[in-house]
């Protein structure tokens, strides 16, 4: 019976060699271990000196936009008071022009107003001019009623308040003046008739159209006298 024996080759322990060649790759891979965590945190460090830097960019905008912000609060600030201040001139100017027209009022358009009523049949006798009465109403409350031309006669009154350029504000004030001054002659037991009557140097058509809806005499400038308007049909509102 023929038996074969297989040759084998002992089996070899570590030996120096492996052991140097576990010691290299090791430390090859401790190598690449080391320079990948350099390299992230060197991307990190980046990262984060970008955001800083950006962060830093917009502080340093918000700074900017913060003072420029309060430059311009400060300009709206002055310029406020710029027109405050240029306000109050113009209420002053509005004033000494109010004051001047009252007294065109009282030399001026007065004597003409009285021409041109008594020639549709007034016949005023009586004009006064610049009038603030003081009127007391039922409760004792007292009620201001300033007229710049009051016309009269025997059988009527009419107050003309006069400006250089009227408004529709200004008829409803003239109305309310009217009202006091109707219930101020009735405590009298005056029962004459009271008209009003608007005047302005320039009269503006919507303005004219509303003071004659309301029953009021319009009366404009022509040249160096005036003129009063009665239309077709007009009736005016007795108060």
């Amino acid at each position: 019976m023929n038996t074969s024996t297989e040759t084998r080759e002992p089996e070899m322990g570590l030996t120096f060699e492996k052991v140097w060649a576990m010691f290299r790759e090791s430390d090859r891979r401790m190598r690449e271990l080391s320079e990948e965590t350099d390299r992230k945190m060197r991307e990190s460090r980046e990262e984060t000196d970008r955001v800083v830097q950006e962060v830093a960019l917009q502080i340093k905008e918000t700074d900017r936009q913060i003072k420029e912000t309060d430059r311009q609060m400060k300009e709206t600030d002055r310029q406020m008071k710029e027109t405050d201040r240029k306000m109050k001139e113009t209420d002053e100017q509005l004033g000494r022009l109010g004051n001047r027209f009252g007294e065109l009022a009282e030399h001026l358009v007065a004597p003409n107003i009285v021409k041109k009523f008594n020639a549709i049949g007034f016949h005023f006798s009586d004009i006064s001019t610049g009038l603030r009465k003081i009127i007391l109403d039922e409760s004792g409350v007292q009620k201001i009623a300033e007229f710049d031309i009051l016309l009269e006669n025997d059988d009527s009154i009419i107050g003309v308040e006069v400006k250089a350029k009227p408004s529709e504000r200004d008829i409803g004030n003239h109305a309310r003046r009217l009202e006091i001054l109707r219930r101020h002659r009735d405590k009298k037991n005056d029962k004459r008739k009271i008209h009003g009557a608007l005047a302005g140097a320039i009269m503006p058509d919507s303005v004219k159209k509303a003071a004659i809806e309301k029953g009021m005499y319009v009366i404009t400038q022509s040249g160096d006298t005036v003129n009063i308007d009665v239309p077709e049909g007009f009736v005016p509102k007795t108060w």
